[in-house]
């Protein structure tokens, strides 16, 4: 889900229970959704019915692959 959003595929509702769309289809997994908007790794773009999902930092962190210390 996380990278379908890094990829700008992703819409979601503004709503206290937010609902996550990917290339126009709901999400088959509501409640995890709810889960990573809730937990602060994903957020609505902007106000409105159904916007552009992006991105938080921790978002980012979670999808971007640790770097070994050398």
């Amino acid at each position: 889900m996380l990278r379908a959003v890094a990829a700008g595929r992703a819409m979601m509702s503004h709503s206290c229970e937010p609902d996550l769309f990917i290339d126009g289809v709901p999400c088959c997994d509501q409640m995890l959704a709810h889960s990573l908007a809730h937990a602060g790794y994903l957020r609505p773009a902007r106000p409105g019915d159904r916007v552009p999902a992006v991105l938080t930092d921790s978002g980012r962190a979670a999808i971007t692959p640790a770097v070994a210390a050398a």
